[in-house]
């Protein structure tokens, strides 16, 4: 749930003033991460954590990575921080200031990303967000911010993404919305959506919002059906998607429904059945494409699971641009780190991670579109609006 700024900021100038980042011991250099692991979001940072784990006992098992001349082996500080803002603040402190990280990897979601910047900058701690794409993570009033970076393409292009497949290959002409009015991310993804969707010729027909945590939405949806929508964009995340589309379903709304990379879980379609059949969303990558089958198959062998959402594929890269930027830089000082990172240009998994450094946000990333059908994720193609 979204909290309010002046609490947020409070907590910031509240909390332990920070140590020097250095390396924690001989030979190690400790990484931090943080995100959900208990509450709705938990199987999103379970694989995340586990990625990350993953792939550090892999460079410690050659020996570790080369920093200016020397060996180091990897080793990751985490906090589970409930998917909730006040706790990211309190956790990215604490990994700064206590457990001395020279980088941080996530979190995932935009409302946890956007608060913790001026804690970064203080310990002067690099960030690399994984999944949370609204503009405010890397820029504020047209400000870069200089320890916030990302791998994810962001919420501008996935909304016209999303818009585009609609009017463009859905012929779709009346949309309607239902969105989170609690979540940066929820806000982000329905401003450019009913944007570039007004711009192709369309028409909201409908707009409609409920706050994080609520399970009813029977009122806003009766709204929506008496607008007679073609398509309902749901830009929010797995569980309340699930429970609307029951719901929706339920007033016999038999619009198709559409959303973001907030929808891909496997509890999506546990939770949703066939109340979420046929219906459309946005994510990062194609999970059967040749460029992810190595690492796939990693996981699978380790944890005994097939990942089918993008955040582990996404840490995936994040870490591989952590180790380039540590390379390049030589050092593990912040500042350094973060001038490393504004000139990554490297092939990751879900893409070539190109970042802007105006912006801290990867240049050209692909989209890609799925339809949930017979219970499966299905890509359907690769679309740029």
């Amino acid at each position: 749930m979204k909290k309010s700024a002046l609490i947020l900021t409070f907590i910031a100038a509240t909390l332990v003033p920070f140590g020097c980042t250095a390396i924690g011991k001989t030979g190690v250099i400790k990484i931090g991460w943080f995100g959900a692991l208990t509450g709705d979001q938990a199987a999103w940072g379970d694989n995340e954590l586990k990625t990350v784990r993953m792939l550090f006992d892999e460079y410690n098992a050659k020996g570790g990575i080369e920093v200016g001349g020397k060996k180091y082996k990897l080793e990751v500080a985490y906090y589970d921080n409930k998917g909730d803002a006040q706790e990211a603040v309190i956790v990215t402190n604490r990994l700064i200031s206590q457990d001395k990280v020279v980088a941080i990897l996530g979190p995932d979601t935009s409302g946890n990303a956007i608060p913790i910047a001026s804690i970064l900058e203080q310990g002067k701690v690099p960030d690399i967000a994984t999944q949370a794409t609204n503009p405010k993570v890397t820029v504020m009033d047209g400000k870069v911010k200089p320890y916030n970076f990302r791998v994810c393409f962001i919420d501008p292009y996935q909304g016209a993404v999303a818009a585009g497949y609609a009017y463009d290959v859905l012929k779709f002409t009346k949309a309607a919305v239902l969105y989170d009015v609690s979540d940066d991310y929820s806000q982000g993804l329905t401003e450019f959506f009913e944007k570039a969707f007004a711009q192709k010729g369309g028409t909201i027909v409908a707009k409609e919002g409920f706050i994080g945590g609520e399970v009813e939405f029977r009122a806003q949806l009766s709204k929506i059906k008496a607008a007679k929508p073609e398509i309902i964009f749901m830009p929010y995340f797995f569980k309340e998607v699930a429970l609307s589309a029951k719901q929706a379903r339920d007033l016999g709304i038999v619009a198709v429904l559409m959303g973001g990379d907030g929808w891909p879980s496997t509890e999506l379609i546990t939770l949703g059945g066939a109340a979420v059949e046929g219906g459309y969303f946005v994510n990062h990558l194609d999970y059967d494409q040749p460029t992810v089958q190595d690492y796939k198959a990693r996981y699978k062998a380790k944890y005994g699971v097939v990942l089918d959402s993008p955040e582990g594929y996404l840490v995936h890269d994040a870490v591989l641009m952590l180790v380039d930027g540590l390379q390049r830089a030589g050092t593990v000082d912040g500042g350094a780190l973060a001038k490393a990172f504004e000139s990554t240009d490297i092939k990751g998994i879900t893409g070539r991670i190109k970042i802007n450094p105006a912006t801290h946000d990867p240049e050209g990333k692909d989209a890609a579109i799925f339809k949930i059908v017979n219970s499966q994720y299905k890509f359907q193609q690769s679309y740029a609006p």
